[in-house]
């Protein structure tokens, strides 16, 4: 298949958003506490698409997933319980969704691909991101994509497990 990966428009939102409603359900579904206290949600998505770092995934003309692709910024990175590879300039990946009919084709990996040459592109050799203790599939998907474990980082009160990849 042919998949392209560009910034979202601010007429897909309601696309986007019933992607990352299913996920919400996903999540919910298999018993993780992520996503299930009102975030994320359309203002969100909105205030990614405003920003220009909502990412969509295209298969032929159709968004089948998306992600927030954030460049030298989360304060709550500053307060790891733990230690980042680097302490260099970075990209952090957010809201990682994907369509229902999509799942289990490796996706989620071709997403990462396209944020690690969107980083490149920068001249940024490190991504970051986190995920809930108990959102074992995403764990399972870092881990395979080359990300290390780096420690604890906390959002609206809750644990997440942080996770950096250092690009060659």
């Amino acid at each position: 298949m042919n998949y392209h990966f560009r910034k979202a428009e601010m007429t897909e939102t309601s696309e986007i958003w019933a992607i990352l409603k299913h996920a919400i359900l996903r999540r919910k579904i298999d018993g993780s506490n992520q996503w299930q206290d009102g975030y994320p949600n359309l203002e969100v998505i909105k205030n990614d698409i405003e920003k220009e770092c909502g990412y969509v995934l295209i298969e032929e003309k159709t968004i089948i997933g998306y992600c927030a692709v954030v460049v030298n910024y989360e304060p709550e990175y500053q307060k790891i319980e733990g230690n980042w590879l680097t302490n260099l300039d970075f990209v952090v990946i957010h809201r990682l969704a994907l369509d229902e009919n999509h799942l289990g084709k490796n996706l989620s990996k071709t997403m990462i691909e396209f944020v690690e040459d969107f980083a490149k592109s920068k001249n940024i050799y490190s991504i970051k991101a986190d995920t809930n203790h108990d959102n074992i599939p995403m764990m399972k998907i870092f881990e395979k994509s080359g990300f290390c474990f780096c420690g604890i980082v906390h959002f609206r009160g809750s644990p997440r497990r942080a996770y950096e990849k250092v690009l060659e």
